[in-house]
């Protein structure tokens, strides 16, 4: 159908209330703008349709009826990739100034990236996010598909990796060839499986041939998305790997003041004892994750409710902390002895 047919069709399913017809009609058309190379356009197009917001169409399964079907592993049929919607708030993201102000410069250059286009500028669509464990890079993720009201794409790296040679290399190109269709925020988390250094002795051949693709394929991305690459180990990442991204962002284990943050927040569910004192708890959970103090607070937490009182109290605090360390140092010990 030509662009007023279309036009017209969208217009009767609309007035008839056809949901599933106007959900493929406009789909239809976004798609006939790509094929005309007007990226911008069917970008703003394809967001506006999404948008839970927007005339009662809502994000759900429908979405993805009318897409190509999701990419699979040919060896076991495991699915490579899966797509999830979240609604959260960039305040529920407590990291430090500096990377929030990083994060929020990547946000705005891709809702402005039609005007950064008229001066020939690109958004920064290649970012990784590496640092400790439970710091805050996979829920930044997460955040920015909230944000940007776009579906959150997270690559299965337990599907991707085959036994097969060249069949790992052959599942990264579905998941490019996917992403590259449509409109997403894509997570590679614990990236370093497919990124690490091709120098590393102990690793085989395989491994270097699809870092290899895998470098080739960033490259050659050329959609309309954000690609996030999360590690914990970014000493393990091949050396030609940073070069491919727009920016980096490290995640580093929160100061005082931020665990202060975290910890007001993760306890704000229970009324608190009055005599509570963060600053002891403050001193002893240095060095600790915002997973750790998430975990801790909710330890605390439990151990007023079970026990049927009304407010937390300073002792629930410590107990859990405490606790939280000895499991640490038993783990660390563990560590070290293997």
């Amino acid at each position: 159908m030509n662009a007023n047919e279309l036009i017209k069709q969208l217009l009767l399913s609309f007035n008839s209330n056809d949901k599933e017809a106007f959900f493929s009609v406009a789909r239809e058309y976004i798609e006939r703008e790509k094929r005309m190379k007007h990226t911008q356009v069917a970008k703003e197009l394809e967001k506006a349709l999404f948008d839970r917001n927007g005339n009662g169409i809502s994000f759900s399964e429908r979405r993805f009826k009318n897409t190509l079907p999701i990419p699979r592993d040919s060896e076991k049929g495991f699915p490579l990739l899966e797509i999830k919607q979240y609604e959260d708030s960039f305040e529920n993201l407590i990291i430090n100034d500096n990377l929030k102000n990083q994060l929020d410069q990547i946000i705005k250059e891709f809702k402005d990236s039609d005007i950064l286009a008229t001066y020939n500028l690109c958004y920064k669509k290649k970012i990784l996010l590496c640092g400790k464990p439970g710091t805050g890079k996979t829920y930044t993720a997460h955040i920015v598909s909230s944000l940007l009201n776009i579906p959150l794409v997270s690559i299965r790296f337990d599907s991707i990796i085959s036994s097969y040679l060249g069949e790992t290399a052959s599942n990264l190109r579905k998941v490019f060839d996917y992403i590259e269709q449509g409109t997403w925020i894509v997570l590679f988390d614990e990236f370093d499986i497919i990124g690490k250094n091709r120098d590393d002795i102990h690793e085989h051949g395989e491994i270097k041939r699809v870092v290899n693709n895998f470098l080739q394929m960033l490259d050659n991305f050329n959609g309309a998305s954000i690609l996030f690459a999360a590690t914990n180990h970014q000493y393990l990442l091949d050396p030609a790997i940073w070069r491919r991204f727009d920016d980096v962002l490290f995640y580093d284990l929160p100061d005082d003041e931020t665990r202060s943050k975290l910890f007001e927040r993760y306890l704000k569910p229970l009324k608190r004892d009055q005599n509570i004192n963060l600053k002891d708890i403050l001193e002893k959970s240095d060095q600790l994750s915002p997973a750790d103090i998430k975990m801790i607070a909710e330890e605390a937490m439990k151990l007023s409710i079970i026990d049927s009182r009304n407010s937390l109290t300073q002792k629930d605090l410590i107990i859990a902390l405490e606790k939280f360390l000895k499991r640490e140092k038993l783990r660390i010990s563990t560590k070290e002895a293997e």
